[in-house]
This record gives C-alpha cells, structure tokens and sequence, in this order.
C-alpha cells in the first residue's frame, strides 16, 4: 500500500497503552502498564462484575497516583462496570445503577484518573430515543451531584447488539446534546465496535467518510479516548468480538489511518485485545501499532 495522506505531525502522541488488570489491587496495573511500555492506561477501580467494591483506603490512592508518575503514564482512566445500565427502563435497576456510576466516580476522583469510559447501556424495548433521553437524564443528576471532581465521563460507542445504545454517531450526539454540562461529556471511539456497526474504515476513502460522518453528527473534537481492537468478526455484523491487531477483519490499514490522524496525536489509545498474564500479546500488539506510525522528524 502506498503511504497515507493523513501524516501525523511532530508530536509524542498519539499515547498508545492498554487495560490492564488491578489482580492484587488497583496500583499493580501500573507495573504491569510499565512492562509493556504505555504511556496510557485503562482499568476497573473494582471487580467489573460487581456492584459495590472494597473502598479506596488514601494509601492505596497515593501510591496509585505515586506510581503512575513515576512510569510517565500520560493518561490514566476507568472502565466502569459492566452491570450498570443507566438507560434501564426498570426503575429500581437504574436507581442502582445511578448509585453505581455515583461510586465509580468518587472512585476515580480518589486515584486522579482522568476518565470514566462507559456504555450507555441497553433500551430494553423502550426505544432509542426513550434510552437516550434516560442515559443523559442520568448523566445530569450524576454531574450535578459531584460538580467539584473534574474526572470527564466519556460515552463509547457500540456494536449495536440486541437494543444497546450508541450504535451510531447520531445516538452518541443524541445523549451528549442533553446532557447540561458538556464539559465533562465526551466520547470513546472503539474500532471493533465501530467495524461491528457498519462503519468500515479499512480505506483511507472509507476512514475520511466514516471521521467526517463523526464529525458532522458529534464534533471530532469531543472524542476524548480510543479503544484499538481489532474485530473477529465482519463489517456490520453487530457482534462485539475483539480480535488483535490486523488479525481480524479491519486489518493494519485502519489503524495506520487513525494513529497518523494529527486530530488524533494527543489522545489516549488502548488496546482491549485477549491476553495472557505475561502480557506478551500487548507487546505484540503495541509494536505492531508503533510500527504503524509515520515518521515525519525527517
């Protein structure tokens, strides 16, 4: 393939990391970030699969905060966790799962992380539009109740499974333009699940249609984070399936399109790819994406 118009400028972005496990508590993903060379970070403040978590103790905070400086972390930012769907139309379930997003906020606060990452969650047959209206309703009570904590809660796009929300740029503008305090709301873009919807951004033609279709909808400038995964399955197949890089059915050119993007090289990027506890696939993955960057210093 002949090399990319979009050329990445003099920068040290885009600042390329992973998720990393918090086994053994919250400040050991700082050296696991460390043995693979990140520069960002993304992880659970608590087990995903939880509804309450052990709290924070102030040490456990400080050396998290300590840690993370001394490795030259750039960004550091939470996932929240996979039970909580604010868009829920069962109205004790989205009470709890308010209280939870409440916590993983203070829990973010605590460790100074600089995100929330979070999917905007399932209608249940109630309608994209009731969904929407319910996840930035929320939103607002959320930002309302914690205006002192600057941590930015950044809505991810979806694959589009079953009555999820967020599948396209218009619902993802759709949440953010009723939300009252815009400052604090953005978006994660995920590769995987924008192939998984039907955006293919495997030519640069492809990539520029699928930014400017971004762009028009929600504002580039509001994209806050990248998840980088490779998808298992085929364009607009709906199926969130993560796969590692150039592996699955995107392949190496989307990425090198993205990482070069200059709209692009100051913001966080993560892999969300399978890996084993040696990590060897997140050096794989993370030296395939450097590899990927265009050298324009000569």
């Amino acid at each position: 393939m002949k090399e990319s118009k979009v050329l990445r400028p003099e920068s040290k972005g885009p600042y390329l990391g992973a998720h990393m496990s918090i086994s053994g508590g919250v400040p050991t993903s700082i050296g696991r970030a460390e043995k693979v060379k990140a520069l960002s970070i993304q992880l659970f403040t608590k087990n995903s699969n939880q509804w309450a978590g052990k709290p924070l103790t102030p040490e456990e905070a400080d050396q998290f905060q300590a840690l993370r400086e001394g490795a030259g972390i750039r960004f550091a930012f939470a996932h929240d966790s996979y039970l909580i769907n604010l868009a829920s139309p069962d109205s004790s379930l989205r009470k709890k799962s308010i209280a939870a997003f409440l916590d993983e906020m203070d829990r973010a606060d605590r460790l100074g992380l600089d995100f929330i990452v979070f999917h905007p969650g399932a209608h249940m047959g109630e309608g994209v539009d009731a969904g929407c209206e319910k996840v930035a309703d929320a939103m607002n009570q959320l930002l309302e109740k914690r205006p002192e904590q600057k941590v930015k809660l950044l809505v991810e796009n979806a694959a589009g499974q079953g009555t999820t929300l967020g599948r396209t740029f218009e619902e993802l503008a759709s949440i953010r333009d009723r939300v009252e305090n815009k400052e604090r709301v953005g978006f994660c873009f995920d590769t995987c699940h924008a192939f998984a919807a039907g955006y293919d951004l495997r030519t640069e033609e492809g990539y520029r249609a699928v930014m400017k279709s971004f762009e028009d909808c929600a504002g580039i400038k509001n994209i806050q984070a990248f998840h980088l995964n490779d998808s298992k399955k085929g364009l607009n197949c709906r199926v969130d399936r993560h796969e590692h890089i150039g592996k699955g059915g995107i392949g190496l050119d989307a990425f090198r399109f993205l990482l070069n993007d200059p709209r692009f090289a100051d913001r966080p990027m993560v892999l969300e790819t399978p890996k084993s506890e040696d990590l060897h696939e997140d050096i794989e993955n993370l030296k395939v994406l450097r590899s990927l960057l265009i050298d324009v210093s000569h």
